[in-house]
């Protein structure tokens, strides 16, 4: 997989193409088998393929999906990260770092001034709060129509002037 990820390239994507399903797929798996169906909070393909969402993948340049990442907006300033996922063989490798870099870019160029997430409080989830706090995310009560769940921890952070 090292020759895979020797170059790639995070782009605005559709949530509904085949690969990129297989991969979100994937990620509810994973969510289900690691929190309770009621603390699950990623989206399927159809919900992330909707208006108000952005969406992207990082791919190889041989095309490969190593990850998607998607923003909702939430009004008045305030978006969404949602379903972030770095696929099983391109871990460890930036990936999730990039994706997390060019959504974050995005976003403050989209004159948006907050952005927030929900992740799982499980350890499967640590990697994924290690980078979250790594770029300046802090704990915060719930939002949107999130409610107080003690397998969720909430993270956000200002953008741009906000």
């Amino acid at each position: 997989m090292s020759d895979v990820l020797a170059a790639w390239t995070v782009a605005p994507d559709s949530p509904l193409r085949p690969e990129v399903v297989a991969l979100l797929e994937e990620h509810l798996r994973d969510m289900h088998a690691t929190s309770p169906a009621e603390s699950v909070h990623a989206l399927d393909p159809a919900a992330l393929a909707v208006p108000g969402t952005a969406f992207w993948t990082a791919r190889s340049d041989e095309g490969a999906v190593l990850g998607c990442v998607a923003l909702q907006d939430l009004g008045a300033g305030h978006v969404e990260l949602k379903s972030m996922r770095t696929a099983t063989a391109a871990r460890r490798r930036g990936v999730g770092a990039g994706l997390l870099d060019r959504v974050l870019a995005e976003a403050e160029a989209a004159g948006h001034e907050r952005i927030s997430l929900e992740t799982g409080t499980e350890p499967y989830f640590a990697p994924a709060r290690t980078l979250y706090r790594s770029r300046g995310f802090e704990e915060c009560p719930p939002f949107g129509d999130y409610a107080l769940d003690p397998h969720s921890v909430f993270l956000t952070r200002g953008l741009g002037a906000g």
